[in-house]
């Protein structure tokens, strides 16, 4: 029996070939982590997301309006550029001007004090309060009570008739009662008869200024107040509203027992003789025409 021939590529391929080996699932926890697509970063879930937001905090850099910048402007170096912010403030109206604008009230230069308080006075009834506060520094007293003036607001009528028994300030306390006009004539009448002789003369000033026909009888009682200064004030007051009824008494004061208050009697009762020969000479030409 003839030898079996070896064949070398088969003996090959049985030592080539590995045993079969069963293999098992790798467990999820031990598998590669694939990074996410951009997809699957945007389902994300809500708890991971607050995480993300905060790692990136983003600044945001404060825009000043119009209205700061010019109370920026209230503090510039040329007084032209001050008072102009303080005109285009009043223009603003904006509450946040009241403060500065009030500061620019102490500036050195008239033009700038004079723009606040125009300004001040624009802004109206929301600057009262922080003006009748201001009223405690000297320095801005008197252009506090010239703005107060102003406002025609019944708030600023207490802190001026305050003022009428300030010496010092009493003056311009007068006029800015005037300016406020008709809400302070109920105010003003109620201390006609103030025991300050100063009071009851200011007050009569500012009746007659303001000029309403309510304010004619108590002014025919001041011409008998017992201080000469309050009859001659008194005289004049009816004399600048023009009531008939106020003329009586102006005559009874040419007899008056001081020498000043008889003088401006005389001078207003010749005053009403020229205006009626003046009346009577046009009636006249305009009737021979």
């Amino acid at each position: 029996m003839a030898e079996e021939t070896k064949n070398p590529d088969h003996d090959k391929m049985k030592t080539a070939t590995p045993p079969e080996k069963t293999s098992s699932p790798t467990p999820a926890s031990d598998m590669p982590t694939v990074p996410s697509s951009p997809e699957q970063q945007d389902e994300t879930t809500p708890e991971a997301t607050p995480a993300l937001v905060t790692q990136m905090p983003v600044v945001e850099e404060k825009v000043k309006d119009e209205v700061e910048i010019q109370i920026d402007l209230l503090k510039d170096k040329d007084w032209f550029r001050r008072k102009d912010a303080a005109i285009t403030l009043g223009e603003m109206a904006d509450e946040r001007a009241i403060g500065p604008l009030i500061t620019a009230l102490r500036d050195a230069e008239w033009n700038v004090r004079e723009a606040a308080q125009d300004a001040l006075a624009q802004i109206g009834p929301l600057a009262v309060e922080p003006l009748i506060k201001a009223l405690r520094e000297y320095q801005i007293k008197t252009f506090v009570i010239q703005v107060l003036g102003k406002i025609k607001d019944e708030r600023v009528l207490d802190p001026l008739m305050a003022q009428l028994r300030n010496e010092e300030f009493k003056d311009v306390a007068t006029k800015a009662l005037i300016e406020v006009g008709l809400p302070a004539v109920e105010r003003l009448m109620a201390v006609m008869n103030d025991k300050d002789k100063h009071v009851r003369k200011h007050v009569v000033t500012a009746l007659g200024e303001i000029g309403v026909p309510e304010a004619v009888e108590p002014l025919i009682d001041a011409t008998r107040d017992e201080d000469w200064t309050v009859r001659l004030q008194a005289i004049a007051a009816l004399h600048l509203i023009g009531d008939e009824r106020g003329k009586p008494a102006i005559k009874a004061l040419m007899k008056d027992p001081d020498f000043a208050v008889q003088m401006r009697a005389e001078r207003i009762i010749w005053d009403w003789k020229k205006k009626s020969r003046a009346v009577e000479s046009e009636e006249e030409r305009a009737g021979t025409a």
